[in-house]
């Protein structure tokens, strides 16, 4: 019996020593009830996750890559851009002042107003760092405050505390607040800083190319070649039938388009383009309006466990666009501009 007893104490203290651990926010030892492989700490806040393993860095290798395929994309962009501008006016300026001098100089500033703000606000996405967070102290008891680290998470790429609505982003090498994707084609992550710039840049590109759809079929239907349809007027078009009569009509078209100048076919490629990359930037668009509708980012949804925890509703967009809070009240009514001003509030506390 007197051998059994140190028996079962060694067994009760390795029980209990596998419930206590501590909590990387703080330094303090925490006891808990059972076993948890994700807990809280109730002083500091700081959330633990024992499922995550150590992350090796990326190899050297691995990281050129990223930067050359993001630099590839940022500089084809940009071409693109500048490219569509040149192209663009050099190929509709003739035509448009021909009709007008007035269309000619709307056309000009039309187009220099739609430059403008195109490649403002893609350098504010692409060069303006997308969201870094707040240093925060943490590691040792006496500085680490009470829910001063409320719901972080700790960064195994960067060694630091990450705040709740951050994520790591390996080709920027940070953690990003709000971070909702990273872009390859801006060559930067966009975040909490940079998202307003970069629906910006979308709502432009997508005006400025139905803008250009809309010159470059203008300016081709006016520098087009005449057609010329054989057998249309013979006496055989009658016994052709609808479907004789399109072949004859597309016939046409082609015979046209070797007759076609550089200009005319500079208009062909602007026009089709255009419509192509405003169809893809439009979807994309109505995405990233969808997510911001719903008070959530896209990595965010991709997470079941943050997905869905915001409030849906049109003032997530008045607010994401900083309207002032009398627009707020205007379009949302007083008495919901004043509860959702006090929910705000509150989780701002």
């Amino acid at each position: 019996m007197d051998e059994e007893a140190p028996e079962e104490e060694h067994c009760n203290k390795s029980v209990i020593e596998d419930f206590e651990t501590a909590c990387w926010g703080c330094g303090l030892r925490l006891h808990l009830a059972s076993y948890a492989p994700v807990f809280k700490c109730g002083w500091c806040g700081a959330i633990t996750d024992r499922n995550q393993s150590v992350r090796k860095p990326d190899s050297v290798c691995f990281s050129r890559w990223r930067r050359l395929r993001d630099g590839f994309f940022v500089g084809l962009l940009f071409l693109f851009i500048i490219f569509v501008i040149c192209a663009g006016v050099w190929a509709v300026y003739p035509v448009v002042f021909s009709v007008s001098y007035f269309c000619g100089v709307f056309h000009c500033t039309v187009t220099a107003i739609l430059s403008i703000i195109t490649i403002l606000s893609f350098y504010l996405a692409a060069f303006r760092p997308a969201g870094t967070q707040a240093n925060v102290q943490w590691g040792s008891y006496p500085v680490v405050g009470k829910g001063s680290l409320e719901n972080y998470t700790f960064c195994l790429y960067c060694g630091k505390p990450k705040s709740p609505r951050s994520h790591h982003c390996r080709s920027c090498k940070i953690c990003v607040l709000d971070m909702d994707h990273h872009c390859p084609f801006i060559g930067n992550c966009v975040g909490a800083a940079n998202h307003r710039s970069f629906i910006a840049f979308l709502i432009s590109v997508v005006i400025s190319c139905t803008y250009v759809a809309a010159m470059s079929i203008y300016a081709g239907y006016h520098v087009w070649p005449p057609l010329e349809y054989k057998y249309l007027t013979s006496s055989r078009s009658s016994s052709l039938g609808a479907i004789g009569t399109m072949k004859l009509i597309a016939a046409a078209l082609a015979d046209s388009t070797l007759l076609l100048s550089a200009r005319g076919l500079v208009l062909i490629y602007l026009a089709f383009a255009s419509s192509s990359v405003e169809i893809g930037i439009s979807v994309l668009l109505m995405q990233q309006l969808l997510f911001i509708y719903k008070g959530n980012t896209y990595i965010n949804s991709l997470s079941s466990e943050n997905g869905g925890n915001e409030e849906r509703g049109c003032h997530n967009l008045l607010r994401f666009f900083g309207c002032p809070y009398s627009v707020f009240k205007f379009l949302l009514g007083s008495a919901n501009a004043v509860k959702l001003q006090q929910r705000l509030s509150s989780k701002l506390l």
